[in-house]
């Protein structure tokens, strides 16, 4: 990979004569980066689709390639992707739907707006895997005629489609109304009862590990119900009788619907995996009796999952906060805040509430700056990036709390140029202070060439249009190639450098 060139190709400034040049020796890197050109002609488009046969998809799925810069016969897959761009000529379809390679079939199938006899051929393609397909993504009346397909695999991808009418998703749920399955993946390819080897060798078997048929499909039925538990079109009467399920998938699936009845939410919460109660902890239907349970469930991502559910209630969330790491993230709770509960937590007595309050970045003035001279380095760390503190509020808390606070400084978008010169200085300046300068519009050539000290700041800075252009074409030879293509990809590398860097 020719890190420079790769970079080159993605400049913003670099001029067409140039574009032209470089894609005369483009390879497969270099072109799918000038296919993401925003300033790629239509002329250049088809020259690059030429160049590198491999370019063509992506050129369609950026617009730059039409139906009449596309041979359907030499540039199947550019076709195919006209197509399910709904930009495809209906002959096209006709013929893919004909063709003898399955994959092709398969990917027409997933296509938009095919016309009606197209979708006739498909839907009885002798080969499953393009039934299935289709199924994914057929509307209502299609969906619900392919729910009694014999083959059990179409059955699972209806159950899939959110366009599935929901009487059809209860049918394919307890098979009451629909014929038996005739066949499966399994038993298509092995003599029953058969159970799929976890640690099976062979290089020629598709067949995902533990799948299983003894005549009643059953790992492919077991799929057609985790794909119905965790479609929203399914009925809720339909779904909640799996809270007992022996399988831990199905119940797992069926503890995140938003449609859960409270008491089949109240059975879920004393489920023997956390996994399950992990995923009930942040469904929006729980009601707060669940909510308090699960509060003082030690299971793993149980309590983190409930912080970030938008109906826990704020005292519970406060216990949250101490209990277990929620992550850098404005919680949805914490978001929906109203102004008397924001007022409450900025005055609370426990730091990790004031810290969940500090990731807004809509507080009123008051609040912000309160928080801004909060004694808890953690507070004053999360509120650093917040939006119209001041100068003298930005270094006062850099005086007062020095390294803990400095990454979060460097991000605010009011930093100004000394104070981001004055943190990439610091006698022992903090990594992630140096990689938010070296983003930083306000940072100075200084500061970004203080940030070279560390691999991943030196790479962000080499691509900031503020460093110097001699600085700049001195990282082109930089051993690390990141760094070199991220420095090719400055705009402000001369022109002249940039004609010297494509071959003739």
């Amino acid at each position: 990979m020719n890190h420079v060139l790769c970079g080159l190709a993605s400049n913003a400034a670099l001029p067409p004569e140039l574009v032209d040049r470089l894609i005369t020796v483009a390879d497969e890197d270099i072109a799918a980066c000038l296919a993401g050109r925003t300033d790629l002609t239509r002329a250049q488009a088809v020259a690059l689709s030429s160049r590198v046969e491999e370019s063509a998809v992506t050129l369609v799925r950026e617009g730059r390639l039409t139906a009449v810069d596309v041979d359907p016969v030499t540039r199947p897959d550019a076709a195919l992707a006209l197509l399910d761009e709904g930009a495809g000529i209906p002959e096209w379809a006709r013929m893919f739907a004909a063709d003898p390679v399955p994959e092709r079939r398969e990917k027409l199938a997933a296509c938009p707006g095919l016309p009606s006899d197209v979708v006739e051929m498909l839907a009885v393609d002798p080969d499953v895997r393009v039934v299935a397909e289709l199924a994914l993504w057929a509307p209502a009346h299609l969906a619900a005629g392919l729910a009694g397909h014999p083959h059990a695999e179409v059955r699972r991808a209806v159950a899939v489609n959110e366009a599935t009418p929901p009487a059809v998703l209860a049918a394919l749920i307890t098979g009451e109304g629909l014929p038996p399955a005739r066949r499966c993946l399994v038993c298509d390819r092995e003599e029953t009862p058969f159970v799929h080897d976890r640690q099976c060798g062979r290089l020629d078997c598709d067949l995902l590990p533990g799948a299983s048929c003894d005549g009643s499909h059953e790992s492919t039925v077991h799929d057609l119900q985790h794909a119905a538990l965790q479609n929203p079109a399914a009925p809720t009467e339909a779904v909640v009788g799996f809270a007992e399920h022996p399988s831990m998938l199905l119940r797992w699936a069926l503890a995140a619907r938003p449609d859960l009845p409270p008491e089949v939410g109240r059975r879920l919460a004393e489920d023997p995996i956390p996994g399950v109660r992990a995923d009930l902890a942040g469904n929006p239907a729980i009601d707060d009796a669940v909510i308090r349970a699960l509060a003082v469930d030690r299971g793993h991502d149980v309590q983190r999952r409930l912080a970030h559910n938008p109906n826990v209630p704020l005292d519970v969330l406060i216990h949250l906060a101490g209990a277990t790491r929620i992550g850098a993230t404005l919680l949805p709770r914490i978001a929906s805040a109203s102004p008397a509960e924001a007022e409450d937590l900025a005055g609370s007595p426990v730091p990790a509430a004031r810290m969940l309050l500090a990731r807004r970045r809509d507080l009123p003035a008051g609040i912000r700056d309160a928080l801004a001279a909060d004694p808890d380095a953690k507070v004053v760390r999360t509120i650093a990036p917040h939006p119209g503190l001041s100068e003298v509020q930005l270094r006062t808390m850099t005086d007062r709390h020095g390294a803990q606070v400095a990454a979060g400084v460097a991000t605010n978008p009011d930093a100004s140029p000394a104070l981001l010169e004055t943190l990439a200085r610091h006698g022992t300046p903090v990594k992630n202070a140096l990689r938010a300068i070296a983003r930083h519009r306000h940072a100075t050539a200084s500061a970004l060439i203080a940030c070279f000290s560390d691999h991943k700041a030196r790479q962000a800075a080499a691509a900031h249009p503020r460093l110097p252009p001699q600085v700049v074409v001195e990282l082109l030879a930089d051993p690390d190639g990141e760094v070199a293509e991220a420095a090719a990809a400055n705009p402000s590398l001369p022109p002249a450098v940039m004609s010297d860097l494509v071959p003739l």
